[in-house]
């Protein structure tokens, strides 16, 4: 490096003519081959973890909270019993509507017996009234009794059916003091997250017990700018990265993208999706992703340091291999990965400059360094365009 910055130093102080190649030696100069490949916008986003899913169980009835079934960090299949309260009250209140029930039942048999002795004597009273033997008010008087023995049959029935639906609300009462987790969606398995009771303690309905998380698939939650919202697809594959597994990468899937930006922070939601078998992954851990927001194969591609400013306008210096000059060609800068820019314009095929820029200008003539005359006309045999 320091003989190319003395080869530099000397080219520069030949003076020349108004066009500054006449009387100046060639500068030296380092160039690379403009390539056709693959090359990919990367975008690392910072964010964090969530449960997929969540929820708190709480039971229904008040109670004592006789034993718990799970403890922090537990397991627990769909309809498992996490708790129980004291069931001795409800117990007692079955009882209770069971023998309410019974008294409805025997009531009910009461008023059916009474109405068919009601009913046979309004057929004995309608016959004889025929034959003239008893008064129409003797007759009014056995209809008026069977309409009542009905009326007192349907009180009956209604008390009955009233008994047995406290008698299944006591039942439901009583289950409720086993205190199960339940839910529709997602896996058979869980995990309890957080504990907010002990055993021996009286809860009222409602009262949180435990949580209860679903860890596979765990959730990364990434926060994107408008600029970025535009690249993110349902679907799309991201790396995710954490500082509990160094050098580690789990793969995901963008899960949803919300339709709204927050107005505080001008940025939307991003949810990953992503496996997590092993149970390694916890909510609340700070994540690393890298997202391919846009993917190129046959694209024009240099070093980035062959990008060079003239006039406020970027551009490369082409390598013209005949005449050991160069050219400036005005480019457009697509997608920047690492050390290497995508870059779009006319005629862009050879070798560029990459380093000795600020010392050319268009049509200077120049020399690449580590290279005679020999070998410059014939950059493809040597196989070595760039000196690193």
């Amino acid at each position: 490096m320091a003989v190319f910055m003395g080869l530099l130093v000397l080219a520069g102080c030949d003076s020349g003519d108004s066009n500054g190649n006449k009387g100046k030696r060639p500068v030296p100069v380092e160039v690379a081959p403009i390539r056709q490949g693959h090359i990919e916008l990367k975008r690392t986003f910072s964010g964090t973890l969530e449960a997929a899913a969540e929820f708190v169980v709480a039971p229904k009835v008040d109670g004592r909270v006789v034993r718990l079934e799970v403890d922090l960090g537990d397991t627990v299949t769909r309809g498992q019993i996490v708790a129980e309260l004291d069931s001795r009250e409800h117990s007692q209140a079955v009882l209770e509507a069971q023998a309410e029930l019974a008294v409805a039942e025997a009531t009910h048999f009461e008023a059916q017996s009474a109405l068919e002795i009601a009913s046979r004597e309004f057929q004995r009273i309608e016959k004889l009234r025929k034959t003239g033997v008893v008064s129409a008010s003797q007759h009014d008087s056995a209809q008026a009794e069977q309409l009542g023995k009905q009326a007192a049959l349907k009180v009956a029935a209604a008390r009955m059916s009233k008994a047995e639906a406290s008698l299944a609300s006591a039942r439901i009462r009583l289950s409720y003091t086993k205190v199960s987790a339940e839910w529709n969606s997602g896996g058979e398995a869980r995990v309890i997250a957080q504990r907010f009771v002990d055993e021996g303690e009286t809860v009222s309905e409602n009262t949180p017990l435990v949580s209860i998380v679903e860890l596979d698939p765990i959730t990364g939650v990434i926060l994107v700018t408008e600029k970025e919202y535009a690249h993110m697809v349902i679907g799309q594959e991201v790396a995710i990265a954490t500082d509990a597994y160094p050098g580690r990468i789990f793969t995901g899937a963008i899960s949803r993208i919300a339709p709204v930006f927050s107005r505080s922070t001008r940025q939307a939601r991003v949810e990953i999706s992503t496996p997590n078998p092993d149970g390694q992954l916890k909510p609340g851990m700070f994540i690393r992703t890298t997202v391919i927001m846009q993917s190129l194969d046959q694209a024009t591609l240099v070093p980035d340091q062959a990008l060079t400013t003239r006039d406020n306008r970027i551009g490369v210096f082409l390598l013209d291999e005949g005449a050991g000059t160069v050219t400036w060609k005005e480019v457009t800068v697509g997608i920047r990965e690492g050390n290497t820019a995508q870059v779009m314009g006319q005629d862009l095929v050879g070798r560029v400059v990459t380093l000795g820029q600020q010392f050319i200008q268009h049509g200077s003539a120049v020399k690449v360094s580590g290279e005679d005359s020999a070998t410059r006309n014939q950059p493809e045999a040597s196989g070595k365009d760039t000196v690193q």
